[in-house]
């Protein structure tokens, strides 16, 4: 990133950032879309069971996932404080922080993810999907975690161009591995829901090699030497690491987890409703790519600028995010209300389940206002490095609110299934009022905090 005056160039250079990043995250998410979506066409067993089993994955990887994130706002203050030397080093403990996370993550695996969707009171066929779902997507877990650091230093670069290229050479692969896979084609065997998994993992594998290829061979990163010399393990290291990377990490898994809450909740419906809960929730998290890639991008723009003691900038990158947030919000929930038959389609042909999601994907419009508020805040927020007081404000407005209030509806009102609905969106409202004004008050306390420093150096 480079200094820049007027607001027409902070547009232009945040564009630069965001729109590589949105595309990214589309395209990462659209590998979990195309799962669902091609696998309700193999079934409504086998949407409701990848989509179960998409609900129970996604809270954990996003949440651990978030830990990881720490290193987009440290290296980018790294480069905006003049400081490269560190990265290099930054980066490799982060990536020995990510295989321990990716170990311990597949152990507890082993042990608790079975009688978890033994728990939950579903037709034996659908969590028997859930379940081998998950177990053919562990075979992706070390690559996956190591490849989101390599990608979260790309992004703390501001080169976010090249983790958009290396989604897009990714994605067919993901799409070609499951048409394969599910549904048994070219003598492959036929695995239905289940071959998204392993389609999902080998797709995994291949992004990481070609990311290593790249920072190895590509500048500006091959100027870092990353992985030429063996560096020691430093706890030192690992826990500036996990200050920032835990409360972003637990910010996230409340916010994300709540929707497998909820899941879990809606085990008491039939069949129908499970699967069509699932997929208008797998479309709203597909436009949440929408909001949560300017967060990312304003993490690195706010981060660069703090960095550089350039506070009045930082102000006005956040701002510039939030209004572009809100702008595309409006423009998908309006998309969303117009295309609600055209949405529910993709899922499945069943006239029941086709129903259920046209009703489920009117709420979703309202998920889209509220997300455009509370995720860029978020990720302004992380470019102060002030995350504590985020994953609060999650928790409370998730757990204590929305999901309570949800419950309440789903069970003593004549809403049932869509009373959890309203109760998240209740949560996600009253969660960006808390975060913005949270902003507001950290924006003041840096910019007076710069300001006497300045004026102390002078005497």
């Amino acid at each position: 990133m480079k200094e820049t005056n007027t607001k027409s160039e902070k547009l232009k250079q945040f564009t630069s950032i965001l729109i590589p990043i949105l595309i990214t995250q589309l395209g990462m998410f659209s590998m979990n879309f195309f799962d669902t979506i091609m696998s309700g066409h193999a079934g409504k067993n086998d949407l409701a069971g990848v989509a179960i089993g998409s609900s129970l994955w996604v809270p954990i990887f996003t949440g651990l996932a978030g830990i990881l994130m720490a290193l987009t706002p440290i290296v980018s203050q790294y480069v905006g404080a003049d400081e490269t030397r560190k990265v290099s080093f930054s980066v490799i403990q982060a990536v020995y922080l990510s295989l321990v996370i990716a170990l311990v993550v597949f152990i507890i695996g082993l042990f608790f993810l079975e009688p978890i969707i033994n728990a939950m009171d579903l037709d034996n066929h659908v969590s028997n999907i859930a379940f081998d779902y998950l177990k053919a997507l562990s075979f992706g877990l070390l690559p996956l975690f190591f490849y989101n650091v390599l990608r979260f230093f790309i992004d703390g670069l501001g080169q976010t161009r090249t983790t958009m290229i290396i989604t897009l050479i990714s994605l067919p692969i993901n799409v070609l591995l499951n048409y394969l896979l599910i549904f048994g084609k070219f003598g492959f065997p036929k695995l239905g829901g289940v071959g998204a998994g392993y389609a999902s993992a080998i797709t995994y594998w291949c992004l990481l090699i070609i990311t290593i290829f790249i920072i190895k061979k590509v500048q500006p990163f091959a100027k870092f030497q990353l992985f030429s010399k063996f560096e020691r393990l430093s706890f030192t290291a690992w826990k500036e690491q996990i200050k920032i990377g835990v409360p972003i990490g637990f910010a996230i898994f409340f916010e994300t987890s709540i929707f497998a809450a909820v899941t879990l909740l809606m085990s008491q419906f039939n069949t129908d409703t499970i699967a069509a809960h699932q997929a208008a929730l797998n479309f709203s998290s597909f436009l949440y790519m929408l909001p949560l890639s300017i967060s990312m991008a304003l993490t690195i723009s706010v981060g660069f600028e703090v960095g550089a003691n350039r506070y009045k900038d930082a102000v006005q990158y956040s701002y510039l995010g939030i209004s572009i947030a809100v702008i595309l919000a409006i423009g998908s929930a309006v998309g969303l209300f117009i295309f609600r038959d055209t949405v529910a389609g993709l899922y499945s042909t069943d006239p029941t389940v086709l129903s259920l999601t046209k009703q489920f994907l009117f709420f979703a419009i309202f998920f889209q206002l509220s997300d455009a508020i509370g995720s860029p805040i978020q990720g302004a927020l992380r470019g102060y490095k002030d995350v504590n007081v985020t994953f609060m404000l999650a928790f409370v407005s998730y757990w204590i609110i929305g999901l309570p209030l949800g419950y309440i509806l789903a069970n003593y009102t004549s809403f049932g299934a869509f009373g959890y609905w309203i109760g998240l969106i209740s949560g996600l409202t009253v969660g960006a009022i808390c975060l913005f004004t949270r902003l507001i008050f950290i924006q003041r306390n840096k910019f007076v905090a710069h300001k006497m420093a300045l004026l102390q150096g002078k005497n």
